[in-house]
């Protein structure tokens, strides 16, 4: 790495749903005190789902400590969120998806999509066509977005960049990079946290859009070849231990979220293949006996974030979670 120039870094914000959200708020806070860095001086920023949220949030220069307290129910004096009332029961669909109006799947071109390009489309993006159009609605999400950004602006970060997949050709789109179509901070963030059979498809500019976590958790990929020194992964489903849940909802996520972590994990060789050097960090066990099995489990999100706030300095402190040994480890 060159001294004769400032270190550039890459901040990755993976998907996780409400819990992850609450997750990430105390992973971001340990970046900072571990790194010495804010996270909204990173060169690149990329978000999915609820990292989408945090994301755009850091970008805007909102400090962690207002995030944290707006996530606790404490009033915020100073900065954009200065007064701002947000209603998580009701901004995020609440713990359970609401009935859908019809039961077949949500977008046969989506489907078809992925048949045809077999190999190309990743297969939860093909399971997302199948799933029936949800129902909720992302509106107060948008208009939080709204509150910290110039509306029918983008983000005054310059590199933000938010993931969300088209509903109908199936491909992955960075909203904010320079060759993708423009589109509101806000419409991009309520696509980027659009989970099929849970929330409407958000439409920009004539295309259906949901959650870019129905291509990868991470995106972590994007930043490659962006000649970044230092790589950041904080991700709400990777995990490289797990604990030892007794009912099967949770025990069917820590199967799924083996999938997730060798899927980021490979996005993260190719990070440093690129010549960067990565850090990967993601719930522990002590945090996932706080989640549940439900990533939208409301109730949970102050305990998550209070747990998180003290595993992730010591993930931080780990060398062994910027490794590739972990390849093995869920293989």
């Amino acid at each position: 790495m060159s001294s004769s120039r400032p270190v550039r870094r890459g901040l990755v914000l993976g998907g996780g749903g409400v819990l992850g959200a609450a997750w990430l708020l105390g992973a971001l806070s340990a970046l900072r005190e571990v790194h010495g860095f804010e996270p909204g001086s990173s060169d690149v920023i990329v978000g999915t789902s609820a990292g989408s949220v945090l994301g755009a949030l850091v970008a805007a220069g909102i400090s962690i400590e207002d995030m944290i307290d707006h996530q606790d129910g404490k009033p915020v004096k100073s900065g954009p969120l200065a007064g701002y009332s947000f209603d998580y029961e009701n901004a995020t669909g609440g713990s359970r998806p609401k009935r859908p109006k019809l039961l077949g799947p949500g977008s046969f071109k989506m489907i078809g999509s992925a048949v045809r390009n077999v190999g190309k489309v990743p297969p939860t993006a093909l399971l997302s066509g199948f799933l029936p159009e949800g129902k909720g609605s992302l509106a107060r999400v948008g208009l939080l977005i709204e509150a910290i950004t110039p509306m029918d602006e983008w983000s005054p970060h310059p590199n933000l960049w938010v993931v969300a997949m088209d509903y109908e050709s199936g491909e992955r789109v960075p909203f904010g990079r320079a060759d993708q179509e423009v589109a509101p901070l806000s419409q991009a963030v309520m696509a980027s946290c659009a989970i099929p059979s849970w929330f409407k498809p958000i439409e920009i500019n004539g295309h259906a859009y949901v959650d870019g976590g129905t291509w990868s958790a991470t995106n972590a990929d994007l930043v490659a070849g962006q000649a970044l020194d230092e790589v950041y992964i904080l991700a709400p489903m990777v995990s490289f231990h797990l604990d030892h849940p007794d009912g099967w909802l949770p025990r069917l996520e820590r199967r799924w979220r083996n999938q997730v972590t060798k899927r980021c994990l490979k996005e993260a060789e190719k990070i440093r293949a690129s010549g960067a050097q990565v850090t990967v960090i993601g719930p522990g066990p002590e945090d996932l006996e706080a989640m549940g099995g439900n990533i939208m489990d409301l109730p949970r999100r102050q305990k998550v974030l209070a747990t998180s706030l003290r595993t992730s300095v010591a993930s931080l402190r780990d060398p062994d979670n910027v490794g590739p040994d972990h390849l093995s480890e869920v293989g």
